[in-house]
């Protein structure tokens, strides 16, 4: 019986289990939806607010919304907007002087009443910081203490009881990302920029610029139009493990063709060992399949996977040849997720 079968045969006494599981996640669907419908243009004069701050957006809470506010804060801070968390209880026990006169400061609570969370607002308002808070109604004190509000509104917790914060930081939450993902395309923030902040991990490795993974100088073969295939294969051999392309070059210098040691293969496999002497622009790959130095690792994986390539070069803007992509040192940096599906052809 196969893996999926066996994943597909559930003990009668899970049945009510996964019945209130799903019940929970569409209740919770069904108010983020409900959520998404009424953000109006409150939404959009916080996104202006936080993109005119020249400080940083101090994202609080307290409980469980204080968690979402520190998720909130790291979304923010590596999608290019300098955030943290502030703990309002530590706030007014001496952390206040984090803050500076061009900071924002985001406020997370559902009833917009816990005291920890209000206690802040006269102390920001004598330090002349400006508010946006997210929160159940426009009609509470945070909200009154706010230059801008997201209200979420009134809504019931996930669960037979409906008591644990559920729904309520779930909706928290997505406007948050809402938030920083709006605000960082706002601010052109690219791939490259994302990347900056994440060098770590699977997801480094897939931000990884194309300039840090190519081979480059004594590593790569590169060869005029006009040289003969004999000629550019009998070039003296460094030490350096070269790639398996020759990159050839026009008169400018720039890349106008490939030739591999796949071709020369099938050159002296049909017996056409004439076109040894023969100029290497008469059997290269004319116009060959290229990539832009400023690609990341994920697109160049893509490529190679899509185009079934081993060798791939790296040109600038000019279409001048700056380095080579070779799939034996790919393999070794990719990600698991990233992995090629189908080996590329020799």
């Amino acid at each position: 019986m196969s893996a999926t079968a066996l994943e597909s045969i559930i003990p009668h006494s899970h049945v009510e289990q996964l019945r209130e599981a799903k019940r929970i996640i569409e209740h919770e669907a069904t108010a983020l939806r409900h959520v998404a419908l009424e953000l109006d243009a409150r939404f959009c004069a916080a996104v202006e607010r936080m993109a005119l701050c020249t400080g940083s957006v101090v994202v609080t809470g307290i409980g469980k919304a204080g968690l979402i506010g520190q998720k909130i804060a790291a979304t923010l801070s590596s999608t290019g907007t300098r955030a943290h968390f502030l703990h309002p209880a530590e706030a007014v026990h001496g952390d206040l002087g984090c803050l500076r006169s061009d900071d924002l400061v985001l406020i997370l609570s559902n009833s917009g009443e816990t005291e920890e969370v209000c206690r802040l607002l006269p102390v920001l308002q004598k330090l002349n910081i400006p508010v946006i808070s997210i929160t159940a109604t426009a009609h509470c004190t945070l909200a009154r203490g706010s230059e801008v509000v997201i209200p979420l509104g009134r809504m019931r917790e996930a669960g037979l009881h409906g008591l644990p914060p559920s729904t309520t930081t779930t909706a928290m939450l997505a406007v948050g990302d809402a938030l920083a993902l709006v605000l960082a395309r706002m601010r052109g923030f690219s791939p490259q920029d994302f990347a900056v902040f994440h060098p770590g991990g699977s997801l480094g490795r897939k931000l990884t610029p194309v300039t840090e993974v190519m081979r480059t100088g004594e590593m790569l073969r590169v060869a005029g139009e006009h040289e003969t295939v004999r000629e550019v294969f009998s070039h003296t051999l460094t030490k350096s493990r070269r790639t398996g392309a020759v990159m050839i070059l026009d008169e400018l210098g720039k890349l106008s063709g490939l030739f591999t040691d796949s071709d020369l293969a099938r050159i002296l496999a049909s017996h056409q060992e004439q076109k040894l002497d023969r100029p290497i622009r008469e059997v290269m790959t004319h116009s060959p399949i290229t990539i832009a130095e400023t690609a990341l690792l994920s697109e160049v994986v893509e490529l190679l996977a899509e185009r079934k390539l081993s060798e791939l070069p790296v040109v600038d803007v000019a279409g001048f040849p700056v380095g080579m992509i070779d799939i034996t040192d790919i393999i070794a940096l990719m990600p698991q997720s990233l992995q090629l599906t189908s080996a590329p052809h020799p």
